[in-house]
């Protein structure tokens, strides 16, 4: 299932290779919804745009001509319901697509200070996309949950309740993880520095968590689900997730052969006798670039990390604020540009 590549010209006229990917994440690395969403539809109708690989600098080539489902992860992706913008583009063009929404509160603790919207604004940005795009395709994220000296595990659950209460029948999911800081570094460094005294979860804390959530779920009915974790929650209800999902394009995007052959799906239609359509899997999608207990499938990521300008306390893709606020100011010289940073 390796991305098909293909020669494109750039906008100075030179022909160069491009991955050319069915499926686009937009983006695990920065929030394009929110602060690049009128960068991406750019490039979009221009057909393709750049990418700088983190590990070694390299500068690579993306191309929108095969493109059938775009991934988008954000904690406001209001700027996606302008008029005449990403989404409307997406529907003119019958490409398919999702989001993974991020909706913690962490208001009064100052953990996401960028996040500009209040809680109930973002909530009724949830339930605006959904209206737009259809039941099933916003999912719900309380993404990280984070212990610190001002959150244990009572206020995390009082937090994801007052939420969850408001998103019922908007969303049929809840994604979290835990926070792991000391596995990151630089978390651990920007926390300390802003005087965050902050509590690595351990098993106790992450079992207590998730027999909240079930308990919570009796009123919610969702699929409740865990984004990257080890830990088995299986007895609490709880699965490993993949948020780029090929069982969620199944349900939704069953009618796109193209995205369907990607994945390697064969949709049997029913007939008068045996009516339900049989569904018939091929392979494993598994994406064996992500960490070991991602379940994501493979898809390409456009965004860059270092450009997030919601600067969050606990951010993992930020090495550190001001790199992030340098970097989103330079974007903004020069907002066409074939790559997030403006270059």
């Amino acid at each position: 299932m390796a991305t098909e590549k293909i020669k494109i010209h750039r906008e100075n006229g030179e022909e160069v290779e491009a991955q050319s990917p069915v499926i686009v994440s937009a983006s695990r690395a920065t929030d394009i919804p929110a602060f690049y969403a009128d960068w991406f539809l750019h490039r979009l109708k221009i057909g393709y745009s750049a990418w700088t690989n983190p590990f070694n600098g390299v500068r690579s080539y993306v191309a929108y001509d095969n493109t059938r489902l775009i991934v988008f992860w954000s904690k406001n992706p209001t700027p996606l319901l302008s008029n005449g913008g990403c989404l409307d583009y997406l529907a003119e063009k019958s490409i398919n697509c999702y989001i993974q929404y991020t909706l913690n509160d962490y208001v009064s603790e100052q953990l996401e200070r960028g996040v500009h919207l209040s809680v109930q604004e973002r909530i009724d940005t949830f339930r605006r996309l959904v209206d737009k795009l259809g039941f099933g395709k916003v999912i719900w994220r309380f993404d990280p949950m984070i212990l610190t000296d001002t959150i244990g595990v009572n206020e995390l659950l009082t937090k994801a309740e007052k939420i969850g209460n408001q998103l019922k029948g908007y969303t049929e999911k809840l994604v979290f993880s835990y926070a792991d800081i000391r596995t990151y570094r630089k978390v651990q460094t920007n926390l300390t520095k802003s005087g965050i005294y902050f509590h690595e979860f351990e098993e106790s804390n992450m079992l207590a968590v998730a027999r909240g959530l079930s308990e919570l779920n009796r009123n919610w009915g969702y699929t409740l689900a865990t984004c990257g974790e080890k830990i088995d929650l299986e007895p609490f209800g709880i699965v490993h997730n993949k948020c780029i999902d090929d069982d969620l394009m199944i349900k939704y995007f069953s009618a796109d052969k193209k995205l369907m052959d990607f994945i390697g799906v064969e949709i049997i239609k029913g007939d008068l006798f045996n009516p339900e359509d049989k569904i018939i899997k091929k392979r494993n999608n598994k994406d064996k670039g992500q960490r070991a207990f991602c379940g994501c499938i493979i898809s390409k990521d456009i965004g860059e990390y270092n450009t997030c300008p919601h600067l969050c306390e606990y951010c993992y893709a930020n090495a550190s604020k001001e790199i992030a606020v340098r970097n989103w100011q330079q974007h903004n010289l020069n907002p066409k540009a074939e790559t997030i940073l403006g270059k």
